[in-house]
């Protein structure tokens, strides 16, 4: 029998209307919304109070009159869009760079439960072969749609500001080696950490920046000076700001103040109330805006799991009372990525921090998947994009995970 394939029109696929919760819409958040989902698209998205007194569309109406339509009663709860992680390492007790397709798939499994339905793997520094058969593995599943790029942070950083990255594998940024990197990635490279001080830097980030490669400031012992001449040849994203780089100071301002201050760069902040005090974070928020914020993990395979030793790459994490570090050699205490998920990231900013939920889904999701390139499909609700959202309860905790069409966690009653 020959195989015949699906014209792709909505009026193909099974009608899914998920009603009466409160929406982030990218208009702001919205009461008694309706989000009808059709296969795996978001095909209309409404609200009484946006749209109290107007006529109901064609969409709308037909949705209302449509017995075969699957209405879930979300009442009490509110949808945001599907979270971007750009910036994550493991999970689930697995690692990115395992160079295992069944570890790797573990990770994206266990943050995919979170409500990350997009996410970008990062490796840890490492031989330049591994990572390059790291890279052909994560490719593959990219090309299967599991993964949304990937990330190399290191090997090209400072010794100085290693963190969790084992200080003998670090080198300068040779441009062909970082060139070796990208074409190890297939076409899949989104993003790589440099430290644009060492020898080769700016050359390296002029190369990615050609190249459509995301080039991130990172890991870096950079002056301020340094630091804007990086941006001006082509880089366009903090690695987590603050970690990993001099601190702010008044009479050497360091990378900080030129990445906060340049409206070309898109700062990563990890808020798990460990790697930044609130305050920075506020006024990190205050100085970019909340358009040049990313939220990530940095997670690494303590992610979703108990306390316990992990491995990180090529190194040994201890986890205890839900904070990473390395537990031997000489970088012995760093902290060593995190243990977040983006769903608690979203709590903490909404219930600590003080942000606004338009704020906090600008920097989970909008903004992640704007410096990404996939904004057209994902990153807001809206008609037409991948029917990508997770559904929280009143205590902003979450209860239901929706991506392209498929529940992967089911609000109750669904």
């Amino acid at each position: 029998m020959a195989h015949q394939q699906s014209t792709g029109r909505p009026s193909d696929a099974r009608r899914t209307v998920l009603a009466g919760a409160r929406i982030a819409r990218p208009s702001g958040v919205a009461d008694h919304g309706r989000i009808t989902i059709e296969g795996t698209r978001i095909v209309a998205v409404h609200s009484r109070d946006k749209d109290r007194g107007r006529t109901p569309d064609a969409t709308e109406a037909a949705e209302q009159h449509d017995p075969a339509a699957t209405v879930v009663d979300l009442a009490g709860h509110l949808i945001v869009p599907g979270f971007v992680d750009m910036h994550v390492h493991g999970g689930g007790g697995g690692s990115f760079s395992s160079a295992d397709p069944e570890e790797c798939l573990k990770v994206v499994e266990t943050h995919r439960r979170h409500g990350t339905t997009t996410m970008v793997a990062s490796t840890v520094t490492g031989d330049l072969a591994d990572l390059a058969r790291q890279a052909a593995v994560l490719a593959e599943l990219v090309q299967q749609g599991e993964l949304a790029g990937i990330h190399f942070e290191g090997p090209f950083i400072s010794p100085h500001r290693c963190g969790a990255h084992q200080p003998e594998l670090l080198r300068d940024p040779d441009p062909a080696e970082v060139r070796r990197l990208v074409e190890a990635a297939r076409g899949t490279a989104a993003m790589m950490t440099i430290a644009p001080e060492l020898e080769g830097g700016l050359d390296s980030v002029r190369l990615l920046a050609d190249a459509g490669v995301i080039a991130a400031i990172g890991h870096t012992d950079s002056t301020y000076d340094a630091t804007r001449r990086a941006i001006d040849a082509g880089a366009t994203v903090a690695t987590h700001l603050f970690n990993a780089m001099p601190p702010l100071g008044h009479r050497a301002p360091g990378p900080v103040a030129a990445l906060l201050e340049d409206e070309r760069i898109t700062v990563e902040l990890i808020d798990d109330g460990t790697h930044l005090h609130p305050a920075v974070l506020q006024m990190a928020f205050r100085e970019a805006g909340a358009e040049r914020v990313a939220f990530i993990t940095d997670a690494m395979g303590a992610a979703g799991m108990s306390d316990g030793m992990y491995p990180l790459g090529p190194m040994r994490v201890e986890v205890r009372d839900g904070v990473a570090r390395i537990s031997e050699g000489p970088t012995a205490g760093s902290i060593a990525g995190s243990t977040l998920t983006l769903d608690r990231a979203f709590k903490r900013a909404v219930t600590v921090d003080g942000l606004s939920v338009e704020q906090a889904v600008q920097a989970l999701s909008s903004t992640p998947a704007r410096l990404l390139g996939i904004a057209d499909r994902t990153g807001s609700l809206e008609a037409g994009k991948d029917a990508d959202l997770v559904v929280l309860d009143a205590g902003h905790d979450v209860v239901g995970v929706l991506r392209q069409g498929t529940w992967l966690r089911r609000p109750p009653g669904v």
